[in-house]
């Protein structure tokens, strides 16, 4: 009882001095108060409503059985907005808020809303190797279905929330994606409801021109109601070998050689400053030294990017078996390394262990949460940017990111990108060894300021053919963004397919300077 007391003062205690400092004043400069206090426990009880539903799902075998039901749901939504004129756009009735990227579409409170219901697997194929699943299915609730049975699938991006619909209608990566590409060139068929109400698959061999479109597309030429992705079997664990490396050059090269063998199953960079970083390979086994397992997505373990740290701080290579669920979520605890700027003592041990349980808060809440002067805030001085580069560019393109942003760690992850038509592509007629450089964090740059350092980032980008993931800020004009994407099979489809009058265009979705 006597600790329920103290329990109750303490929270009215924080409360009065929440009033005397003002909501706006804690949320802007001790947000981790708020996050501590009611972010935590409000993410654990979302993650325990949606486990406890996948799982309700899972037991009574619904999901398929509703799932004709639900797709006919969203036809007759569609059909309703014919009947009512066309006169606005359509898009997903899915709060802005819930969705991981940063940026909060504008446009929901001005589209006709069409209220999609799907967030289950529907069938796992073991003779086929492919696995179909709904568009809100995470990647999470996907590795939990798949590992036990002993499969997973080739392409698992990082954080625990992320979404199939979101990795096929934006982009997906993984440090298995030097093999397989990205997650987009994992999936073997795509199912949507078009803007006239009918139901279609697509597939390479199956309306092929459409599949290919749909990637990146950001939901203006249908809305995704399935998709069937490749699976490959699971193993236990993932042995990784940590070597820091020293001097750009050094570590560019280094990065290079290793993204161009087949033999390791996973390839990732972490650079800490300009000329300091550990590159990490990794191959899936059975079998590990017991007195090497690392169970890193442990609560009370470090977060992942500090561990990786230590052995360039103590300039020793080093050897692990880490369980492979964990490998595949081992930035979604810290997410990377943002929850630092949130909760700067989260990777203290005495948190770990009494609170490292609750982490993270969802990316959802902290949008749903942050307010007008969070959100500017970020705005000027926080980036959160993914962009693609030719490999033969990393050095340059690593130099381009210090002098403009000076943001650190930066993450490395290779990927082979095919030659297959839509709007992602290399410039060749060949598949390119490409890699994904991501700055997340605060600018170190004296002469940053966002808008005009960020268009400077994505000339560069254009000039090298690169191409920006598509969540993040975007400050390009219609031209720049269509001379760095290819738009030729994209508008011919939304010609072909009468979207003009249904989807905004791309470009008008999500970019500011359509957007403002």
């Amino acid at each position: 009882m006597s600790a329920l007391w103290s329990v109750g003062a303490g929270l009215l205690l924080l409360l009065l001095w929440v009033r005397h400092r003002g909501l706006e004043a804690v949320l802007v400069h001790h947000r981790w108060v708020f996050v501590c206090f009611f972010l935590l426990p409000l993410s654990i009880l979302f993650d325990i409503y949606y486990q406890l539903r996948a799982w309700a799902v899972w037991r009574l075998h619904s999901a398929p059985r509703q799932h004709a039901q639900r797709v006919r749901h969203i036809q007759e939504q569609v059909q309703e907005w014919k009947k009512e004129g066309s006169k606005r756009y359509m898009c997903t009735g899915r709060p802005g808020w819930l969705t991981v990227s940063l940026r909060v579409g504008k446009y929901k409170k001005t589209h006709k809303n069409i209220m999609i219901n799907l967030m289950d697997v529907l069938e796992v194929d073991s003779e086929r190797q492919v696995v179909r699943v709904e568009p809100l299915v995470s990647m999470g609730q996907l590795t939990a279905h798949l590992n036990p049975m002993g499969w997973t699938i080739p392409v698992v991006p990082e954080l625990d929330d992320l979404t199939v619909g979101g990795l096929i209608m934006g982009t997906g990566i993984e440090s298995s994606s030097h093999i397989y590409g990205l997650f987009q060139h994992t999936c073997v068929a795509y199912e949507l409801v078009l803007a006239d109400g009918s139901l279609v698959r697509c597939s390479p061999t199956e309306n092929s021109d459409l599949f290919y479109a749909v990637p990146w597309s950001c939901g203006t030429l249908g809305f995704l109601v399935a998709a069937e992705i490749k699976m490959i079997p699971a193993k236990k664990y993932v042995k990784i070998h940590y070597e820091p490396v020293r001097g750009l050059q050094k570590i560019c090269e280094k990065f290079s050689e290793e993204s161009k063998k087949k033999e390791n199953s996973f390839v990732e960079g972490l650079m800490y400053s300009l000329d300091e970083a550990v590159i990490m390979t990794g191959v899936l086994t059975d079998e590990a030294e017991q007195s090497k397992i690392n169970r890193i997505g442990n609560y009370y373990k470090p977060w992942f990017f500090k561990h990786v740290e230590k052995y360039l701080k103590a300039d020793r290579t080093g050897v692990e078996y880490i369980p492979s669920r964990h490998y595949y979520h081992r930035h979604t605890r810290s997410i990377f390394w943002e929850l630092q700027d949130i909760i700067p003592f989260g990777n203290n041990l005495v948190f770990r262990y009494l609170f490292g349980w609750m982490v993270p808060p969802k990316i959802s809440l902290l949008k749903l949460t942050q307010g007008e002067a969070i959100r500017k805030l970020y705005e000027q001085h926080h980036v959160v940017q993914d962009m693609l580069v030719p490999m033969k560019s990393l050095e340059k393109s690593i130099q381009t990111f210090h002098v403009d942003l000076n943001v650190y760690p930066i993450w490395l992850c290779p990927f082979i990108l095919p030659n297959n038509p839509g709007m992602v592509h290399p410039k060749g007629n060949e598949a390119e060894l490409y890699v994904d450089i991501g700055a997340y964090g605060e600018p170190k740059s004296k002469q940053f300021e966002a808008r005009a350092s960020m268009r400077q980032m994505e000339k560069f980008v254009r000039s090298v053919h690169g191409f920006q993931m598509l969540y993040a800020d975007c400050y390009m004009t219609r031209e720049e963004f269509w001379d760095m994407f290819d738009g030729s099979l994209y508008h011919k489809l939304r010609e072909q397919m009468n979207c003009k009058d249904a989807f905004p265009e791309v470009y008008d979705k999500i970019c500011k300077a359509a957007r403002h």
